[in-house]
């Protein structure tokens, strides 16, 4: 794998459900040490590391450090936890995994029962609502430990499988990745550039238009996953949507915004020229970053680049190490000649 495998592990086991990013910020804060020429963060908790450039041109590349998970919202007399989600998860995925349960005090492995199949009942349907964690402590010790409030998130490693990376958060964090290796390896560029790892994208795209406000750039380009339906269980290679392995996707559109075409008609171009390979990619569902910069504090043209991702929403996110490599190929190539003189105009 050509990239830093040990910061791509380090980004998605680190815990961050949205509003509760800290953990994740404060990695981002330390890589952009020496390589961006400032450095802040906003009262959302958006950070931006910004790198000046020559020109008056301004460049804003999103990705977002969220995570979905959980928020505690009762602890039963005895002793389980129930939760409200933060973000959309599909219940099903949730029976007999591990958690960890973030007070302020401490960390808690907990897991999440699921009832035996020797007495379940065929007919009923499992919900939100019927997620218990246990602790594996006395009833009054977690009533001490534990409060309304606290933070849960899903307990996983990354790993390689293959030529694949799995493990959960890759959504959104091998995108901040590709972000901060195209920060790492921008020289000189022509125009500034504002690299915005945002918040709370996973409860509807709540900082990007925060920091579209505060950056105001004269282009915008969010970086997210996307569906990768190559899978047994999906018959129709036309809602694949993309494919692992077959490159960086180029984001035509999904269900919060139609990118700008003389963007993204320059992505691809610029990706030909360098022998990138790539797809592009149509979403009939799902919202990105993307949209809250097109049009907050004004119209911007934007575009986006998405890591193909197999079985989004779950402990084994799955992504393909040469759609990484190509991703950050392509951003780093993107800004290379971005030179603020483009036309992107309708």
């Amino acid at each position: 794998m050509d990239f830093d495998f040990d910061l791509l592990r380090e980004l998605t086991e680190t815990s961050g459900v949205p509003g509760y990013e800290d953990r994740v910020r404060n990695l981002v804060r330390r890589e952009f040490e020496g390589v961006a020429d400032s450095v802040h963060t906003d009262p959302m908790g958006n950070v931006v590391g910004t790198i000046e450039g020559s020109g008056d041109y301004e460049v804003a590349i999103a990705a977002h450090m969220d995570e979905i998970g959980f928020m505690v919202k009762h602890v039963t007399d005895e002793g389980f936890l129930e939760i409200d989600t933060l973000g959309g998860w599909d219940p099903d995925v949730l029976r007999a995994q591990r958690v960890t349960v973030h007070t302020p005090d401490e960390d808690l492995t907990g897991v999440i029962g699921s009832i035996p199949t020797h007495v379940q009942d065929d007919e009923e349907e499992f919900d939100i609502d019927d997620v218990a964690i246990d602790l594996g402590l006395p009833a009054e010790e977690v009533e001490e430990r534990v409060s309304v409030g606290d933070l849960v998130s899903m307990e996983q490693t990354t790993v390689r499988v293959g030529d694949n990376v799995t493990g959960k958060a890759l959504d959104d964090r091998v995108c901040l990745f590709a972000m901060l290796e195209a920060a790492k390896r921008l020289d000189d560029p022509d125009v500034t550039v504002h690299f915005c790892a945002t918040v709370q994208e996973e409860l509807g795209v709540r900082g990007a238009p925060a920091v579209s406000t505060d950056v105001d750039p004269d282009l915008a380009v969010a970086l997210d996953v996307t569906v990768a339906n190559d899978i047994p269980a999906v018959r129709k290679e036309s809602e694949y949507v993309t494919e692992l392995g077959e490159g960086a996707a180029i984001k035509l559109k999904d269900s919060s915004v139609v990118t700008t075409p003389k963007v993204h008609r320059r992505m691809r171009s610029v990706a030909e020229d360098r022998g990138i390979d790539h797809q592009m990619e149509v979403l009939p569902s799902g919202a990105t970053d993307t949209s809250g910069f097109q049009n907050t504090h004004g119209a911007k043209p934007v575009g986006a680049i998405s890591v193909p991702t197999r079985y989004l929403h779950t402990v084994t996110e799955s992504v393909h190490h040469a759609d990484v490599e190509a991703t950050i190929d392509l951003l780093t190539a993107f800004l290379e000649t971005e030179t603020g003189d483009h036309d992107y105009s309708l």
